[in-house]
């Protein structure tokens, strides 16, 4: 056990050991995009009517970041509670490499007139280059044949799961224990990553894959939102050494289970059902509308159903904390306005799309993401 802080004051030195943490973690999962083995992906046709393919890395990345850390920890006795320590330092690193990155990429998709660029026009009043720097002005950027935008999501995710594991390192560290909310927390967030790795090709059917451009926006969202804000609760559950119940933490479990079930479920269901519209869902034959909008599983039930059971998802994250601060529910909150203003937004573009479909499918499916409310 330590008395030493918790976090360290940002200096040269914190600032110069994160910006080697930083950079050669994205170093190494950039390197281990192009190296290691992985599904080979068709994405979904793009506005010019081409596929483009996709090597899909996650899983052998997400394992491959398990095995690096059990042998640095019971190898060599290194600990990740240094994540936490320098986390002020971590943070402002993170996001100079966002705007850096922001800068590389805008230049980048300048370099033709002819590089395809998503065909959602924005309204705002605003300067074209804002436009460029926020949304991006390029659909899919490729360097060293890597697809920067699937990309991402890899420092993003394995990037918040391992601070995530730095929580429970930290705990030890200062109290000698781990308590059962902790497991929870750090367990809920493997089965979070393992079931989006194991059907990875899924991303490929998101918004943000086919029609968003790839500016600030994600770029900041993917490396600095997701690991700095997705891990908030654990900063609340470092110095809580009473351990909750046994009947407590069983629910907690079940809730989490349910809700990641809702989420993933709908997401591979419209997967499935994109990838063959036979594909049997629920065990019965899918049902359209028009032959295009599908009404079958949880789609029948809501228009962005899996936005309801990420939302869960998030709250169970929140709940290993208990009832003591009202801080760590800043995550499902700020998630309900992103993924609100998102389906919003969805909305609008599909009634653009798909006109009297979208109403007529409108009223079978009520509800965007809460039942009977919204």
């Amino acid at each position: 056990m330590t008395t030493e802080p918790l976090l360290l004051p940002v200096t040269a030195d914190t600032l110069w050991t994160a910006t080697q943490m930083v950079v050669g973690f994205i170093a190494a999962m950039f390197i281990g995009s192009m190296v290691v083995p992985g599904l080979e992906r068709k994405g979904y046709k793009l506005p010019n009517g081409e596929e483009l393919p996709y090597k899909l890395t996650g899983m052998s990345l997400f394992f491959l970041t398990h095995v690096a850390v059990a042998v640095a920890t019971f190898g060599f006795g290194i600990s990740l509670a240094p994540i936490v320590h320098h986390f002020w330092s971590l943070f402002a690193v993170t996001n100079v490499v966002a705007i850096a990155w922001t800068l590389a990429l805008f230049f980048w998709g300048r370099r033709s007139p002819d590089v395809l660029k998503s065909e959602e026009a924005t309204s705002l009043p605003i300067p074209q280059v804002v436009q460029d720097l926020w949304y991006g002005n390029e659909l899919n950027p490729r360097w060293f044949g890597v697809d920067i935008k699937m990309f991402m999501y890899q420092p993003s995710l394995i990037g918040v799961y391992l601070i995530v594991a730095s929580f429970p390192y930290a705990q030890y560290e200062r109290h000698g224990v781990i308590t059962p909310q902790m497991y929870c927390f750090v367990g809920f967030w493997f089965t979070y990553l393992f079931t989006h790795y194991v059907k990875e090709e899924f991303m490929l059917s998101t918004w943000d894959i086919i029609a968003e451009n790839f500016g600030f926006m994600l770029v900041w969202g993917d490396l600095v939102y997701v690991p700095f804000l997705y891990s908030l609760p654990g900063w609340w559950l470092v110095d809580q050494t009473e351990p909750f119940s046994t009947t407590t933490w069983s629910l907690l479990v079940v809730l989490h289970l349910v809700c990641l079930w809702v989420f993933r479920e709908a997401n591979w269901q419209k997967e499935r059902y994109k990838r063959d519209r036979e594909a049997l869902i629920w065990g019965r034959t899918p049902e359209t509308i028009g032959g295009r909008l599908l009404v079958s599983g949880f789609w029948g039930i809501g228009r962005k159903i899996n936005y309801t059971g990420e939302i869960g998802v998030y709250i169970s994250f929140a709940l290993c904390t208990g009832f003591g601060s009202p801080f760590p529910y800043l995550l499902p909150l700020s998630l309900l306005i992103l993924l609100t203003w998102r389906a919003g937004r969805d909305d609008k573009r599909c009634r653009a799309k798909y006109g009297e479909l979208w109403e007529a499918y409108c009223k079978r499916a009520r509800f965007r993401i809460i039942p009977f409310i919204y």
